[in-house]
């Protein structure tokens, strides 16, 4: 066990066994969908009441075993391909500004909303590749489209409040567009910058149900954020040798926010690296949990 891991289980491990995460996801409107593939992650310990755990995940079973091509095409039953006939890629107008976006679902009438916001590098390519990223992002689309919702990959210009006033325009024409059903912001690497920086915009904060960050920046100001104070519901993933981004520091700002009552929750993937958390985050765990808290 790495030091790293040593210190995070001095604070989070309560109870060690091995348990499938499955029960994560049992509750909430999001019906299954291939969760023996997804959702069947091995939970090596638990604390904070179930808030927080630490997945097992090895390269070897999770990335070789899952691949056909490692990191860059996944066997082929991981993947539906039906998402395909509702699935756009579009400029649109939003807010006075111009966007150029991947959607998934119905344009208008939608159940709930999922905006995901890549890192560095990234753009909307990225959330509507079907066979990245261990089909992570292929379940999502059959999640959004299976249950009424419409899932958007945008692509971001500049991670600044230029890129933060976009995504805001977008989040709004997307609750006026749903008839103020739950807008959900994921944001990954350094698309937190975009999470954080509409944490901090009453509007924008009015306009949305929760947050997941995935392998994100640590932000110390977030738990004073409007959105922290709204008590809205953030569920952090992060690998725990990330050499990007800290977890021990995340998991304190995580510890932060469950003190105040905040509702959240913190899952880390033991030996897991910068991008494990886009390739092994439980969709449907998660927006379960984000749409009804």
């Amino acid at each position: 066990m790495s030091t790293a891991i040593f210190t995070f289980c001095t604070l989070f491990c309560l109870s060690v066994a091995i348990v499938p995460a499955s029960a994560q996801s049992s509750s909430g409107p999001l019906k299954p969908f291939k969760d023996e593939l997804f959702s069947n992650q091995p939970v090596l310990s638990t604390s904070d009441n179930g808030a927080s755990d630490i997945i097992d995940y090895q390269e070897i079973r999770d990335i070789n075993g899952r691949d056909d091509t490692p990191e860059r095409r996944v066997k082929r039953q991981y993947v539906d391909l039906a998402p395909k006939k509702f699935q756009e890629l579009e400029t649109i107008a939003v807010g006075g500004r111009t966007l150029e976006v991947g959607r998934v679902g119905a344009a208008t009438g939608q159940a709930f909303t999922v905006i995901f916001i890549h890192g560095r590098g990234g753009d909307r390519r990225l959330g509507m590749n079907d066979y990245t990223f261990g089909g992570n992002f292929n379940r999502l689309k059959n999640l959004a489209v299976a249950n009424g919702g419409t899932y958007y990959a945008p692509s971001v210009r500049s991670f600044d409040e230029k890129g933060v006033a976009d995504i805001a325009a977008l989040i709004a024409d997307a609750n006026v567009k749903s008839g103020g059903r739950p807008v959900i912001l994921a944001c990954a690497s350094m698309g937190s910058f975009i999470c954080y920086g509409i944490s901090r915009d009453a509007q924008a904060v009015s306009n949305l149900k929760g947050m997941a960050i995935l392998g994100g920046a640590v932000d110390p100001d977030f738990p004073k954020s409007v959105f922290a104070k709204a008590k809205k519901p953030v569920w952090f993933t992060h690998g725990s040798e990330d050499k990007v981004y800290s977890a021990q520091q995340q998991a304190g700002i995580f510890r932060t926010l469950l003190k105040a009552g905040q509702p959240t929750r913190f899952t880390l993937y033991q030996s897991g690296t910068h991008g494990t958390p886009v390739r092994m985050t439980d969709w449907r765990a998660a927006l379960n949990f984000l749409i009804t808290h």
